[in-house]
């Protein structure tokens, strides 16, 4: 078993428990995460839209759970494996580095938030890549 692809996994099934936590939280929860004014403000008007967008958030990084699980032989192998996992790395790495032009270019949209989650996404990534880079050989 790997140590930080089990870690990496956690990682991600923590962030889609906390995504389900938001829903029920409500509007406060959403404004407080960085989901910005306009989810809280339909929290608060009764619609559901924003809800379904953080289920279906939340039910993409469940998957990316599983596939960390599946990668660190604690599950049976997932479809595409390597492959499934070498995207979420990069989907990780991305979503974190955006906070370098943003730097560069938007100083002004810098926000608490966007600095967190940032770097969040960026120890996903970390933690994925080490698991990946230690398991190729044998997923791959």
């Amino acid at each position: 078993m790997n140590s930080a692809l089990i870690i990496a996994a956690a990682m991600s099934g923590t962030a889609s428990l906390l995504h389900i936590a938001i829903i029920f939280g409500g509007a406060s929860w959403y404004r407080f995460f960085g989901a910005g004014e306009r989810f809280a403000r339909a929290t608060e008007r009764g619609q559901v839209w924003q809800h379904v967008v953080t289920l279906g958030i939340a039910a993409v990084l469940a998957l990316w759970a599983l596939y960390g699980l599946s990668g660190a032989g604690v599950i049976r192998p997932l479809p595409l494996l390597p492959w499934v996992l070498l995207g979420i790395s990069a989907v990780y790495l991305v979503r974190g580095a955006v906070l370098l032009p943003l730097f560069l270019f938007a100083r002004s949209k810098i926000t608490p938030f966007w600095i967190w989650s940032s770097l969040i996404c960026l120890s996903f990534a970390i933690a994925h890549i080490i698991g990946l880079v230690q398991v190729w050989q044998r997923i791959g």
